[in-house]
């Protein structure tokens, strides 16, 4: 639980990760096999830095009082310590650093399977190696960061290659982004595109309400038909109750069915911004009355949203 040993290990792994993705498929398994344990080592020395009890199993008595420097009292030595797992460190530094950290729940499991499917089955989806493997660059960099890492020092000579793989990645984000919008118009056109301006109004005015089930989000114009939509996402409220601090999760469009969100809702500028408000916090968190849904038959479910009902 030395969050400077950590980091030199992970920085191993990520340089033997590197040199396995650089020789071609040959070697794909090793690359995101030593790819996540490099992530899980250097999310915990992040949590290590603030202290050591952060990555400890919660329910082993004998870890936690080694990690809060108890350890006379353990039944149990060091070296038996339990600690969690590559999600569990993933959602604990996710949760402190909040919208510092690009890559999602969602967006990590790809790799969290990949490097257990190798070891544990030797076995990975090849088609998915560039993706899980910039996913894992992408996690790391604002690590660096709060750990005050030189870029240069822990990428050394694969610096170039993580460069070019980011930027890859920044493109086909931008152009998947570009066509869920062109897609979404096209189905606004479908839907309204007949009606004129009064009616129109009348029926968004009611397609687009909150659902009564919907706690935790905010409303902003669609970037696709400009529409009122919705932006889920996760609040911390100041002491005093005056603030709620709002980080962006999922955008959701009910006139379009655009749906948006971990780092595709990031290109989208402030909609994927963590946010201040100063309003009154139950109106915020609260359920507004039920509504009638249309179009429900082909809209795509959402599971940030449903997860609130």
């Amino acid at each position: 639980m030395d969050a400077e040993r950590l980091r030199v290990s992970s920085q191993r792994w990520m340089a033997a990760a590197l040199a396995a993705f650089s020789q071609g498929s040959e070697s794909y398994d090793f690359a995101v096999h030593h790819a996540g344990i490099a992530a899980e080592h250097l999310l915990k020395a992040f949590l290590v830095s603030l202290h050591p009890a952060l990555v400890v199993e919660g329910k082993d008595f004998d870890s936690l009082l080694h990690a809060t420097g108890q350890g006379a009292h353990a039944s149990a030595p060091e070296t038996k310590i339990k600690t969690i797992g590559l999600v569990e460190a993933h959602s604990r530094a996710y949760r402190i650093l909040r919208n510092k950290i690009p890559v999602s729940q969602q967006d990590l499991l790809p790799l969290a399977n990949a490097r257990n499917g190798v070891a544990h089955s030797g076995l990975h989806e090849v088609t998915d190696v560039r993706t899980v493997f910039t996913t894992c660059l992408r996690l790391l960099d604002p690590l660096l960061v709060e750990l005050n890492i030189s870029p240069d020092t822990y990428w050394g000579r694969y610096q170039d290659l993580h460069d070019e793989l980011i930027r890859e990645r920044i493109r086909e984000t931008s152009l998947r982004l570009q066509q869920k919008l062109a897609q979404a118009r096209t189905t606004f056109e479908h839907r309204f595109g007949h009606l004129g301006p009064q009616e129109r109004g009348v029926v968004l005015a009611t397609v687009t309400r909150r659902p009564a089930w919907a706690r935790d989000c905010i409303d902003k114009p669609c970037p696709a038909c400009h529409s009122k939509a919705w932006v889920h996402g996760t609040t911390l409220v100041d002491k005093e109750g005056r603030f709620v601090r709002f980080t962006p999760g999922t955008f959701l469009c009910f006139a379009c069915n655009l749906k948006v969100q971990g780092e595709e809702l990031q290109e989208l500028g402030d909609l994927g911004q963590e946010t201040m408000l100063e309003k009154n916090i139950r109106s915020f968190l609260g359920p507004e009355p039920v509504v009638l849904e249309l179009y429900e038959e082909d809209r795509e479910p959402d599971e940030d949203f449903l997860a609130g009902r």
